[in-house]
């Protein structure tokens, strides 16, 4: 398990299919870790994320040429457990026994955050190609002393 400490601002992407808009690149400067909840689309595409950020992602559907990817990623970040898979659909565990705060997921395209026996389920929706109308999402983590701050961002481009 990757164990990360003194971070503040944590960047969420999913679903980017390839394309990193500059929008995105731009939201995203900020951030201390960016975790990526799959379907990346390309090596490229991760590489220019790594190069704003360290980077967290896990394989979606459409990543089979990123078989360096696991399917799911626990990590440590400043003492909260973060479990990242891509379809919320195959989770195999039940968060609040396993001491998970968060639980973040993709491939809807639609973003949410719901709160559900003290675990956060974080879909940051899609930052990548428009698809069935949603708009253009990533979300932000921010921790602090208190509770973790979760917020949707919707990018105009």
């Amino acid at each position: 398990m990757r164990s990360f400490r003194s971070i503040s601002l944590i960047g969420v992407v999913s679903d980017t299919h390839g394309l990193l808009r500059d929008s995105v690149r731009a939201a995203l400067r900020d951030v201390e870790l960016i975790i990526h909840a799959g379907d990346i689309g390309s090596q490229s595409l991760l590489e220019e994320l790594e190069s704003i950020a360290p980077v967290v992602a896990v394989c979606g559907n459409v990543d089979s040429e990123l078989s360096g990817l696991s399917s799911t990623e626990t990590i440590s970040v400043n003492d909260h457990l973060i479990y990242v898979l891509h379809d919320l659909a195959t989770l195999d565990l039940v968060p609040e026994k396993a001491g998970i705060s968060m639980v973040i997921s993709g491939h809807s395209h639609n973003a949410r955050i719901d709160k559900k026996s003290g675990v956060f389920y974080i879909n940051p929706g899609s930052a990548g190609p428009r698809r069935f109308r949603l708009p253009i999402t990533y979300v932000t983590v921010v921790l602090g002393e208190n509770e973790p701050v979760v917020k949707v961002i919707e990018l105009q481009q």
